[in-house]
């Protein structure tokens, strides 16, 4: 049992190495950089949306204050007049006044820490994508010399120069002639 098992992980190796060499790893890397900006942007987006909803909570923030005060304002007029069951209604008012408040704090607490986790995970992800984009150019750039080595090498190699076509030409007439 232990033999197929080995063999078939041996089979897997291969038929991954065989894969490995069909991609091509410069196209997968572009690739990979492309979706990491697209991220990026993305998270960028996101961002710009929660800065927005937090400038309307505080305007809507500054609004409840505003009313409640205005409230407080009626209520003490209400109580010098002796109108208790318009009172009552103002602090009524007041109450869901003050719970809209409450709920718009909360709300932008939240914003807050959204805003402050994807600014954190907007700036990890902006110091990966950096550090691909430099191992992609030296890894493209490296790839670039090491074929035009070849190239060179191979065209060195098989190059045919004057003087070997005269030598051979000479070794072939004098073996014809002898």
């Amino acid at each position: 049992m232990a033999l197929v098992n080995r063999v078939t992980r041996l089979f897997k190796a291969d038929f991954h190495a065989v894969l490995d060499r069909i991609e091509e790893p410069d196209v997968l890397l572009r690739q990979a950089i492309r979706e990491m900006q697209d991220d990026l942007v993305g998270g960028e987006q996101q961002l710009r949306g929660l800065k927005v909803e937090a400038r309307q909570l505080q305007q809507r923030e500054v609004d409840l204050q505003q009313s409640l005060k205005q409230i407080e304002d009626e209520l003490d007029i209400c109580f010098e007049a002796g109108k208790e069951d318009l009172a009552r209604q103002l602090v009524r008012r007041k109450l869901e006044q003050q719970q809209r408040l409450r709920h718009t704090n909360k709300r932008q607490q939240q914003l807050q820490q959204q805003t402050s986790d994807i600014e954190s995970r907007l700036s990890e992800n902006q110091q990966q994508l950096e550090a691909m984009q430099q191992k992609a150019e030296c890894l493209l750039e490296t790839s670039e010399v090491v074929a035009s080595e070849f190239e060179q090498y191979v065209g060195n190699e098989l190059g045919v120069q004057d003087s070997d076509v005269e030598v051979a030409f000479l070794k072939e007439q004098q073996r014809r002639v002898s």
